[in-house]
């Protein structure tokens, strides 16, 4: 008896389902339609977006080949022209574009103002290179040579700071334990005693691997203890 129960019920819910679709069968159809326009819009922003960014690695890429070929004649005269409309578009292009190639473009030019030992421009694109690319690994990677760059003109708070801001990223940072290193002797540098032993020990605690780096961090520890 329950299974006919069940045999009924199940009838009259088809029933009611039919009728209901038979009486909102426009509106039905004109969600569908609308779901159906949201989907084939947002396959076609990606498709763009994609485009997008496959023309923008493109337009880096040549920048690159163009840098490569300059970059061993760099500081010469008669390339003075060549590098300074290079500089140029690069500059134009890296405002307009977003993340990963907006990125390598300020590190394309921070890489030659590097080569042209152009300390300020260095970090002061170098630290647009990371901020653009927040979300990538060129965070890291610019932040430290920011740091160099830094540390080049005798900022040492701000060399700090960015190498600092390297870290962020450390698992997948291989030069980590050399920016934490580097916070080290700066902080020693600055007769900042405590909060040098306080980086080495970092050091030797997160990167307890890296034997070189966990040497050098542990021989200043025991020099900076000797001079109490």
């Amino acid at each position: 008896m329950a299974m006919t129960d069940e045999k009924i019920e199940g009838g009259k819910f088809t029933e009611n389902l039919a009728y209901f679709i038979q009486k909102n069968r426009r509106l039905i159809f004109m969600i569908t339609g609308a779901l159906i326009l949201i989907v084939a819009g947002f396959v076609v922003v990606l498709s763009v977006q994609d485009r997008i960014r496959t023309r923008a690695l493109s337009a880096v890429e040549a920048f690159n080949d163009r840098y490569e070929v300059l970059r061993f004649d760099i500081n010469e005269s008669a390339k003075e022209e060549e590098v300074a409309a290079l500089l140029e578009e690069l500059s134009a292009f890296a405002q307009k574009t977003a993340a990963f190639s907006g990125a390598r473009s300020y590190a394309l030019i921070a890489s030659i103002h590097m080569d042209r030992k152009n300390w300020a421009e260095a970090e002061r694109n170098w630290t647009l290179a990371a901020e653009k690319g927040k979300k990538t690994y060129l965070m890291a990677v610019a932040s430290f040579n920011a740091g160099v760059a830094a540390e080049e003109q005798g900022n040492i708070e701000a060399a700090i700071t960015h190498y600092g801001k390297s870290l962020a990223l450390a698992d997948d940072f291989p030069h980590a334990p050399r920016a934490q290193f580097a916070i080290g002797r700066l902080q020693e540098e600055q007769q900042n005693r405590e909060a040098a032993l306080e980086a080495y020990r970092a050091l030797m605690e997160k990167w307890s691997s890296e034997t070189v780096w966990v040497n050098l961090a542990n021989s200043r520890i025991i020099a900076l203890n000797g001079n109490t």
